[in-house]
């Protein structure tokens, strides 16, 4: 299956390299040099990864036949997707990759069925399980242990200890971003549950 690994940014230098904003936590595996990407639009690839570093803490990638500033703008915004084997499973068992957590039944720790998991949202500050209600609605669950204990793949089930109001808000009320809040897009790499106190871990989702 294809999965979302990293969008490109803006071009840097004047010798075809560009920024990335990477969205898996496998950078080594899906974006080294030689790892060949399809790209959307479909048009702008495949691309076929030449050379990469990290600068100023954001990777730079460079892609074969593209050679100049000019050729590096013209694949901003460009996504890049990997091909990953739908039964491949991350190494760390808190981590997990978005399609195995889409669809699993949500229940709370009381026995309260929720919904299922539609999506998982990546934002800056954490991931979010994106859950469809059983009457339609929608609900947005920090993909934190303390709020999401145990993920059963074999039972197709997580279990969620939510706060108080976490669930309880309205159909259609604004998101943890405000107003207007749009969940991110799939990420190319694994979601991994944060311990409690424990720093952001950057890309993927996390519990």
């Amino acid at each position: 299956m294809q999965l979302v690994v990293a969008r490109i940014g803006r071009a840097h230098g004047i010798k075809g390299e560009v920024t990335v904003e990477v969205r898996t936590d496998e950078p080594e595996l899906r974006l080294g040099p030689g790892a060949v990407l399809a790209t959307e639009p479909a048009a702008a690839g495949p691309l076929t990864v030449a050379a990469g570093r990290v600068h100023s803490g954001r990777l730079l990638l460079r892609f074969e036949g593209v050679r100049d500033r000019t050729a590096a703008e013209a694949l901003r915004n460009t996504l890049l997707v990997a091909e990953v084997d739908p039964d491949e499973t991350p190494e760390d068992p808190e981590e997990f990759y978005d399609h195995q957590l889409a669809d699993l039944e949500v229940v709370t720790v009381d026995g309260t069925v929720v919904g299922r998991i539609e999506s998982v949202a990546h934002l800056p500050a954490q991931d979010l399980l994106v859950v469809r209600r059983a009457d339609g609605g929608e609900a947005l669950i920090p993909f934190v242990a303390e709020i999401v204990p145990e993920i059963d793949l074999a039972a197709q089930r997580a279990l969620v200890d939510p706060p108080p109001g976490l669930l309880g808000e309205e159909p259609g009320d604004a998101g943890p971003e405000g107003e207007g809040f749009v969940p991110g897009e799939p990420s190319g790499g694994p979601a991994t549950r944060p311990a409690p106190d424990t720093e952001d871990p950057g890309q993927g989702s996390s519990r």
